[in-house]
């Protein structure tokens, strides 16, 4: 079930709702206690004005009725990488809904929480930077040094995030319901006849990793399974991380093994093959993303899919209502995800 969007964007509008002029900027600076010229720095996000004053300066905008125009500004997106068709995908999809507000997209492949995070910020902030998507960044590193976050806050730039918030922010959230996928997963294999299931677990501190583990221990304890920490492993969303847990899982007796990532899932794959194992004769495996091959893969990999177009348009509607300066509540927007079978899982060794 996805949360309530609320109401729909505003059309597009050419120009700010109040016209521009001294009488606006007027307004605004007696409001917010402040020379027209810190108003001005402010609406074109220009250095030089304290945080307290900034806030103080946003808040007079939205008491007088201000709105930003929308047109010739920047989205900055920043994604771990583009490599992995799950997140071109969402950037995509956010792309779609942005553009018809006339906004333009700069996707930014970035490692989260680095330097080269920062550096992209930094650089293209003067650029005319209306907004900022955290989409699987350094938002979803729990204990990282979130200056980014600092700076963005600082210029008084907007930003949304996909996929888990800053601890230290209230800034909106739109993402998967990451405890739902994990049910979705074991509550499939269970029903299949599966008892010994296992998680591919992603690294620890990484949010949604963290989620999908705490519902995947739910689950497991809901259905009276015994021991299900013992049943989890940690590794990187890639291959070779999916691969090395999957080794693990399966000599312990898993018969089930619910994967963190598509990538994952193909590791375990590996895992299987390489112990004699079959898909999904021996072992049954469930991934997570629904990447575009899924189903051209031997056999096919059945996965909890992220609702990526859900999500994009909920990112759209937030960004607009952001850089309009509309109030945007900063409760999380859980958006259910889904289960896609296809010829990775089976019942369980023995079971009819």
């Amino acid at each position: 079930m996805t949360t309530p969007k609320g109401s729909e964007p505003p059309k597009r509008r050419r120009g700010p709702r109040t016209p521009v002029g001294t009488t606006t900027l007027a307004q605004v600076a007696q409001a917010a206690e402040v020379s027209e010229a810190t108003v001005s720095r402010v609406i074109n996000r220009k250095y030089g004005v304290s945080p307290a004053t900034r806030q103080a300066v946003e808040e007079a905008l939205k008491q007088v009725g201000y709105e930003r125009p929308l047109d010739n500004r920047l989205v900055l997106m920043l994604t771990p990488n583009l490599k992995n068709p799950i997140f071109a995908q969402q950037a995509e999809r956010v792309e779609n809904e942005l553009n018809p507000y006339g906004l333009t997209s700069i996707i930014c492949p970035v490692y989260p929480g680095t330097p080269r995070e920062r550096d992209y910020v930094e650089s293209l902030v003067d650029a005319g930077v209306a907004a900022i998507v955290f989409l699987s960044s350094s938002n979803t590193l729990r204990d990282e040094d979130h200056r980014v976050v600092q700076f963005v806050e600082s210029r008084g730039i907007p930003y949304v995030s996909i996929n888990g918030g800053f601890p230290e922010s209230d800034a909106p959230v739109v993402s998967t319901d990451d405890w739902r996928a994990a049910e979705l997963a074991v509550g499939h294999l269970h029903d299949l006849g599966h008892r010994q299931i296992g998680l591919l677990a992603g690294p620890t501190g990484n949010l949604p990793a963290d989620r999908r583990v705490e519902g995947f221990l739910t689950a497991m304890e809901r259905r009276g399974l015994d021991d299900p920490e013992a049943f989890v492993a940690r590794q990187h969303f890639n291959v070779e991380g999916g691969q090395q847990a999957a080794a693990t899982l399966l000599a312990m007796g898993a018969t089930g093994l619910v994967a963190s990532s598509d990538e994952m899932a193909f590791g375990a794959y590996r895992a299987a093959e390489r112990v004699g194992l079959r898909v999904p004769k021996d072992v049954s495996v469930v991934g997570y993303d629904d990447s575009p091959v899924l189903d051209f893969i031997g056999p096919p990999l059945t996965t909890v899919r992220q609702p990526i177009e859900r999500i994009a348009e909920n990112i759209g509607r937030i960004v607009t209502s952001l850089i309009a300066n509309r109030t945007v509540s900063s409760e999380e927007i859980l958006v259910e995800p889904e289960l896609r079978l296809r010829a990775s899982t089976a019942p369980a060794p023995g079971r009819p």
